[in-house]
């Protein structure tokens, strides 16, 4: 089963079919429109008092980050939040969820036995994403949207929408950062931009490059930042703290630049490159444009 809630969803929905749901609770209105919790929370309530699911998935993003924990109180269940693995254990046939703790230094197995739904957020690109069958036949069942008395409670006064270039950080396949080791904004731009440029990458940051003020916030990669799963992560002057591996720890291939020999970043790194940046990256993105011509 699936839930699609929005505006004009009826694409989406049938999208969820032909990704593997035999079942969508499709909730179409204008107050859905944009996403604004407590409408969201009131709605996905009520679809999952008429579906009783035994497990609630949802997606730990900006959105599930802030709807899973509110929707779990009203539920009155549990929730095993920013998950990188979800089985089933054959024995007690319960959900085990899998998630960082310790600033992302050890993981912790959750259970959640007594009550129904069993829910956990789940980080995306950590699971292989269902093959697409546009012959596959489900049933799409409409929602009568109700909205209770608290979705009144916050007004929507106005969307500012931010301007955007390049690949989105969180989906990008290749992301290439740098830390607090650069020597200003001007080597973000100078420097790692144009490689990111010609890898197709996005541009992230550590947190101690945000606070410097030479990016902005929505390039930082940690716990108190984005937390991204892309295929390539290349890090440039990032020492490896505990809360920048935290967002970005589950990279399939991390990449780390840094002249000193003993930072910790080499302990997670796939491959690890002792040098200057300023060398390494015009090398290594000269090389992938020959590459690519």
């Amino acid at each position: 089963m699936a839930a699609v809630l929005g505006q004009g969803i009826a694409e989406a929905a049938q999208e969820a079919v032909w990704h593997g749901a035999d079942t969508v609770y499709a909730a179409d209105a204008a107050a859905l429109a944009h996403y604004q919790t407590l409408t969201y929370c009131g709605v996905m309530a009520q679809i999952a008092q008429q579906a009783a699911p035994n497990i609630l998935l949802i997606g730990m993003g900006a959105i599930g980050r802030e709807l899973g924990p509110r929707l779990a109180f009203r539920l009155r269940t549990g929730l095993a939040s920013d998950c990188s693995d979800l089985r089933i254990n054959p024995d007690t046939r319960l959900m085990e969820a899998t998630r960082p703790v310790a600033g992302g230094n050890a993981m912790a197995t959750l259970v959640i036995e007594r009550t129904r739904p069993q829910m956990a957020t789940v980080r995306g690109k950590t699971t292989e994403p269902a093959v697409r069958d546009a012959s596959r036949q489900g049933h799409v069942m409409a929602v009568e949207v109700t909205l209770d008395d608290a979705a009144g409670a916050v007004t929507l006064v106005e969307r500012v929408k931010a301007e955007a270039t390049g690949v989105r950080l969180e989906d990008a396949e290749i992301v290439i950062s740098g830390g607090r080791g650069l020597q200003g904004s001007g080597d973000f731009y100078g420097v790692l931009e144009p490689c990111a440029k010609v890898l197709g990458a996005a541009m992230g940051a550590s947190r101690a490059a945000v606070d410097e003020g030479w990016v902005p916030n929505q390039m930082q990669v940690g716990l108190t930042g984005k937390i991204i799963s892309p295929k390539l992560y290349i890090a440039c002057a990032i020492s490896g703290a505990a809360q920048h591996m935290a967002g970005c720890g589950y990279a399939q291939t991390i990449v780390a630049v840094n002249r000193d020999p003993d930072a910790p970043i080499y302990q997670r790194a796939t491959l690890g490159v002792v040098g200057d940046y300023k060398k390494v990256i015009p090398a290594f993105q000269k090389k992938c444009a020959d590459l690519l011509k």
